[in-house]
């Protein structure tokens, strides 16, 4: 059986420097699958914008067909400039996502330091003084 310094002990490593190490490795998964995952599917968007690029550059059979697949390029590279912009925005968006989750479990776990911290100057002051009153 534990005694009760050990279990506090183990507690406040636990409480400052274990859970808080878990959460923050739990968030940075979730970040990198997130980022991963949009990673995917923006590769998969531009793959399909350039095959389907790819089997229309193969239905040109004369100049006029080769005039409207030109005129249809604009149009093409203006989708995807607006889809570089979005992704861009969502990897933005998940990076500040994670900067805040970050910056709040710093905050808990400082916040539980300062607790652990004047709870531990508090029994050692108690104990300072009941051992002053027996001397």
């Amino acid at each position: 059986m534990q005694t009760v310094d050990t279990k506090q002990y183990t507690e406040q490593l636990e409480s400052l420097f274990i859970g808080p190490a878990r959460a923050y490795a739990a968030l940075t998964v979730d970040y990198s699958e997130k980022l991963i995952n949009a990673q995917l599917e923006a590769g998969k968007s531009w793959a399909d914008a350039n095959l389907a690029q790819l089997r229309s550059l193969l239905t040109v059979k004369s100049a006029e067909d080769l005039r409207i697949y030109m005129e249809g390029q604009q149009n093409v590279a203006k989708e995807l400039a607006e889809r570089l912009k979005r992704d861009a925005d969502k990897v933005v968006a998940l990076q500040q996502d994670f900067v805040q989750q970050s910056q709040k479990l710093t905050e808990e776990s400082v916040q539980k330091g300062q607790k652990l911290a004047e709870s531990g100057v508090k029994q050692v002051t108690e104990s300072a003084s009941k051992a002053a009153k027996r001397a």
